[in-house]
């Protein structure tokens, strides 16, 4: 009946009432969970297309259900779009007994679904997915070649769960589809060995936090009479001189168990906000195959970009778009400005008790280790359960090899564990229970007291509930706040702490420590820090990393809102070829002679199919290569500020004028290509003149940074041949500019307080 008024027509705003009430009796008959009237007014809020704030353990999953259900009802489907795998497959499996009710469908996709599961399930009423693989797949099928191939159907309405982590924190991160190309030979295991020998301080300057490692004068020596070339910085020792600092990024920068880890014999990378595995993903720019090197295992071959786009822009591609989170108010402009969400913040159901102590703030890493397992031996004593969020894989069992040493009984949760995920967090909440995690669970988490013995419950409460311990501040309070909100949840005690040490890596990064007036400047001591000015500058920095982050997406959309336009156009032009909608064909225009000799041969039809392949794949190609472009023309941007120009407007002309030329281009090589089709027992083979789409792709993530160029940062040095050779590494480097802003900016108000 609802689903028959729906696909009549009938606007969704009349339906909502008796949906939302439907659904209400519905959850609790097949869910056992009746929606309180604060999830209710929080599931309207999503209906209208606003952001929800709830507070963490309110129930956001539950929320989502009637206004998905209700835009589903049309036959249209309905996005959810979740932080992790884990979560998506979760959710999907718990609601869907709701959605059955009223005959939909939900599914669930993650990194390993097949593609035949995939078209199923975004054929599904209710998809739950993360914002990264719907992105990956996006961009797969404007590679597609064939409408059979293609996975997802057109979007209509999407909710996103946690949505300050996908749309604020993901935000600079660029989704990336790559394919297999040639590229020149480099002797990785060679350069990997070199950059072995190499020593840190004497041949190689290396500074972890600011993301940069280069040769000295003595190292670039040492480099050329172990390749026995005489200079590495002539015009034809570019590749090879990039090649060496990429296999020193490698061996000095990326950490195993860290930045990644080695299973079956590769590596894989850890997704530093999720903490898990991203699979089948590689770092670009040569950056993978020194990793492999490294690590001693097969290189495999690069590959080049066949389509890129930042999370700012997926998320346009939807007509209709709500959200919710516990952590929206911090971010609400942002919200407004990028995504044209307002939030609406509403009340727990019950009051929270969680206590929210201060943070203890140590002078250096060891001290805080020692009074971090001091402090959770003691707490387990108790029998109160304790959650400890860690920042790296190695951390997490750094710890649990400390804890082990002391006789605590506890489990890992991080990216080597994953498969675990489920069981060990449902075991989180039990009593005496010790988990160490990494971020894994420190956002969308939801840790019973007791465990599944819900006779436990009483028992954990009483002895304080849950007790989350974290190790490190992000660079966001919200990730902070969302590690803290794995406790208290649905009036539920709680209680949650901070340790802190001056060496940790935020800390480091940032100068903090340098900060701090000298007089009020702790010397090294095993008891925490007192002095609040301490805490309070860490405070700060964080609020000011916060903002320059800010302003780094709001650059990254300004640099990339020209691509995006000519997305869409190369897009729409993509669908006309696949739809048979793109008009008059160019080569009967073109080569009208050519034409007519192949249709008399082969036929009208199979000569239209092959001039299409022929322009999908060349119109692929050229995007590929007018991507690589753009990268270059951002690289040197930043220059044209010394000739007095508008490095943004100058971006924009050049971007203008490339497209422009790709596309005339385009035409004369599809035409060109159209020539030399010769028929052969009655067919056309394309895959004699190389015509044919990827034969396998991947994907990967890189941390877009438009406000600092690393090779602009060398040349201000005066390092001109390194900083020549680095520019194809720019985008991989922590933005140093920014840094250096900041903590200037911090430098200059403490040093105007002291002054009055």
């Amino acid at each position: 009946m609802l689903r028959a008024r729906a696909h009549g027509g009938q606007a969704l705003d009349a339906l909502a009432p008796e949906v939302f009430a439907l659904t209400r009796e519905a959850c609790a008959r097949t869910l056992g969970l009746r929606l309180f009237d604060v999830q209710m007014m929080a599931g309207l809020a999503l209906h209208e297309g606003r952001l929800a704030q709830l507070a963490t353990g309110e129930g956001k999953t539950l929320v989502a259900v009637p206004p998905a259900l209700l835009h589903a009802l049309g036959g249209r489907g309905t996005h959810i779009l979740t932080a992790n795998d884990y979560l998506a497959a979760r959710d999907a499996a718990w609601m869907g007994p709701a959605y059955a009710f009223f005959g939909l469908s939900a599914a669930a996709i993650a990194q390993d679904t097949p593609p035949a599961d995939r078209r199923r399930a975004y054929a599904a009423d209710v998809t739950y997915v993360t914002a990264k693989e719907v992105g990956f797949d996006f961009l797969r099928d404007h590679t597609a070649l064939d409408r059979a191939n293609l996975v997802q159907r057109p979007y209509h309405f999407a909710i996103v769960d946690e949505a300050d982590f996908l749309l604020i924190d993901e935000a600079r991160v660029p989704l990336v589809i790559a394919g297999a190309a040639e590229t020149p030979p480099v002797p990785h295991a060679r350069l990997a060995e070199l950059a072995r020998r190499l020593s840190p301080g004497i041949d190689v300057q290396i500074d972890e936090h600011q993301r940069n490692v280069s040769l000295t004068d003595a190292g670039l020596e040492r480099c050329e009479d172990a390749l026995q070339t005489r200079s590495l910085h002539t015009s034809d020792q570019p590749l090879l001189l990039s090649a060496i600092h990429v296999a020193l990024h490698a061996e000095h920068l990326l950490k195993r168990d860290r930045d990644y880890l080695v299973r079956d014999g590769r590596p894989e990378l850890v997704d530093e906000f999720t903490g898990r595995v991203a699979d089948n993903r590689r770092w670009p720019h040569g950056i993978q195959p020194a990793v492999e090197a490294k690590e001693g295992v097969a290189v495999r071959p690069e590959g080049t970009i066949l389509g890129s786009m930042p999370v700012q822009h997926l998320i346009r591609q939807w007509p209709k778009v709500a959200g919710m989170t516990a952590t929206a108010v911090p971010s609400a402009d942002e919200f407004d400005d990028f995504y044209q969400l307002k939030t609406v913040v509403f009340p727990s159901n019950r009051p929270c008790r969680r206590v929210d102590e201060p943070d203890l703030v140590f002078t250096h890493r060891a001290a805080k280790t020692a009074a971090l397992v001091a402090e959770i031996v003691t707490v387990h004593a108790t029998g109160q359960p304790i959650l400890v969020g860690t920042a790296s894989v190695r951390e997490s069992e750094d710890l649990g090899r400390l804890l082990a040493d002391r006789g605590v009984p506890h489990q890992v949760l991080n990216a080597r564990h994953d498969a675990q995920e489920a069981a060990l967090v449902a075991r989180a909440g039990m009593p005496g229970a010790v988990t160490i995690s990494t971020n894994m669970a420190g956002r969308g988490t939801d840790i019973v007291l007791g465990g599944p013995d819900a006779a436990l419950h009483a028992e954990v409460a009483a002895r304080g509930g849950l007790y989350v311990i974290g190790t490190n501040r992000h660079e966001s309070r919200r990730i902070d706040d969302q590690l803290r909100g794995r406790a208290g949840r649905q009036g539920d005690p709680g209680r949650s702490r901070f340790f802190i040490s001056l060496e940790d890596d935020l800390i480091a990064r940032y100068g903090v420590v340098g900060l701090i007036p000298e007089r009020r400047r702790p010397a090294p001591q095993p008891d925490p820090v007192q002095d609040p000015v301490v805490r309070r500058e860490i405070a700060r920095a964080q609020r000011i990393i916060e903002g320059q982050n800010f302003e780094i997406r709001k650059t990254l959309w300004r640099y990339s809102a020209m691509v995006e336009e000519q997305r869409l156009q190369m897009c729409e032009r993509r669908e006309d070829l696949l739809q048979d909608l793109a008009g008059t064909s160019v080569c009967r225009t073109a080569a009208s002679d050519h034409h007519a000799a192949l249709v008399a041969a082969v036929g009208a039809e199979a000569v239209a199919d092959a001039e299409r392949q022929v322009t999908l794949v060349l119109l692929d190609r050229a995007w590929s290569r007018h991507l690589a472009h753009i990268e270059d023309i951002r690289e040197g941007i930043h220059l044209q500020r010394y000739a007095g120009l508008n490095p943004l407007t100058e971006f924009q002309r050049q971007v203008v004028g490339a497209y422009a030329a790709m596309m005339e281009g385009l035409r004369d090589d599809v035409v060109a290509t159209f020539r030399r089709l010769e028929p052969e027992d009655g067919r056309l083979d394309l895959d004699r003149l190389g015509i044919r789409g990827p034969a396998a792709t991947w994907t990967y993530l890189i941390n877009d940074d438009p406000f600092s160029s690393f090779a602009l940062s060398l040349l201000a040095l005066g390092n001109r041949g390194l900083a020549a050779s680095m520019g194809m590494l720019a985008v991989l480097y922590w933005p140093i500019t920014a840094a250096v802003a900041v903590a200037t900016f911090l430098r200059r108000r403490r040093q105007r307080r002291s002054a009055h």
